[in-house]
């Protein structure tokens, strides 16, 4: 029997094999990233779908598609968010249709430390602000709790088209507030095909492998409601793993992640204890090189550094024993900082447009 994945558990997944094999993802084809001018394309972060041959299709031919992702409203985001929000502005640059939910009922219903829904509508607050610092814009983004009730109708559809059995399959047991947060997932990811929004059409939402039982939930749900919907496709990423080994980054352990409202002192802290791959001795790390798989701030540059010369460059020396860990941390401290001293600015420039989002 398969193992289940656990879309709330903070252990980050490194069998990528196991879960191709148990649940059915395809490998993402290689011809189809090298068409994508995308880092996460380029460097291999982008690691398996579930039909985005379709989406490609449209990209190529610039016929219409939705773009769908959402993040919980239950703290600040960290660069680990950036990741989603980093790809949904890859495909709102290719032309989409797009919809951002900052999804203050999911937190709500979902999560322990989010005791009261004015709690999660104050975090979508700061949620906005860096979604817009990062590139996004006032239409691409709608708060859950605001939506019109053609979504909630859907959502109480979607409701009656999974079982209890079905549900402890994918899931296992869980409680009420995860049941009610999945259905608005699933409608989340589904309304945009209706006819009161965008009508029919191939639709993309990326995610990370921790987060596919929603993705095969969803896509069986599509198939069995009364209305002509295209199957939505997914593309999944390697998780960003946290600074500490083993971890995914996580908001309830400041420490395994570095967050978009870190200050500069902070950063350095977090970056100067992250786990590394250098050797034990100078001696050994000139000799063998440092282990670049297991290095978390060479992870952290291989996701958002933005010059890929540059970051080969820094693969290549540290992996020769070239470049030591000290140097290649101080490389990222300064990059970090000052690209989160940008984001805060500008962050802080659209908290007006973010308060009229929630509050209005």
């Amino acid at each position: 029997m398969a193992k289940r994945i656990d879309a709330w558990g903070s252990e980050a997944i490194t069998n990528y094999e196991h879960v191709f094999k148990e649940f059915g993802l395809k490998k993402f084809p290689e011809a189809i990233a090298k068409e994508l001018k995308h880092r996460f394309f380029e460097r291999g972060i982008v690691i398996a779908h579930r039909d985005f041959e379709k989406v490609s299709n449209c990209i190529k031919t610039k016929k219409p598609f939705i773009n769908m992702t959402g993040i919980a409203a239950s703290g600040t985001y960290h660069l680990g968010h950036k990741v989603d929000i980093d790809l949904f502005k890859f495909f709102k640059d290719n032309g989409a249709k797009n919809l951002f939910a900052v999804c203050d009922l999911d937190a709500y219903c979902s999560r322990e430390k989010v005791q009261t829904l004015d709690a999660a509508k104050k975090i979508a607050v700061s949620n906005i602000a860096d979604a817009l610092a990062l590139g996004l814009e006032e239409q691409d983004i709608y708060l859950q709790s605001k939506k019109p009730a053609r979504y909630y109708t859907l959502a109480f559809e979607v409701s009656k088209k999974i079982t209890s059995a079905t549900n402890k399959a994918i899931y296992g047991e869980i409680d009420l507030g995860k049941v009610g947060a999945n259905i608005l997932q699933y409608a989340d990811i589904l309304h945009g095909q209706l006819p009161e929004f965008y009508g029919k059409m191939p639709s993309v939402t990326g995610i990370g492998l921790d987060q596919d039982p929603h993705a095969r939930a969803t896509r069986d749900i599509a198939k069995r409601l009364p209305y002509s919907l295209e199957t939505p496709s997914f593309i999944y990423f390697k998780h960003e793993s946290g600074l500490m080994e083993g971890s995914k980054m996580s908001s309830s352990n400041p420490d395994t992640a570095i967050f978009l409202n870190d200050s500069p002192k902070e950063v350095e802290r977090k970056i100067k204890k992250a786990f590394t791959g250098g050797r034990n001795t100078l001696e050994e790390h000139r000799k063998l090189g440092g282990v670049l798989k297991v290095d978390k701030v060479y992870e952290m540059l291989l996701f958002h550094y933005p010059n890929s010369k540059e970051l080969a460059k820094i693969a290549d020396e540290f992996s020769i024993g070239k470049m030591l860990s000290r140097e290649m941390k101080e490389i990222a401290i300064e990059f970090f900082q000052g690209f989160l001293k940008e984001h805060q600015r500008k962050a802080k420039e659209a908290m007006p447009i973010a308060q009229k989002i929630v509050f209005s």
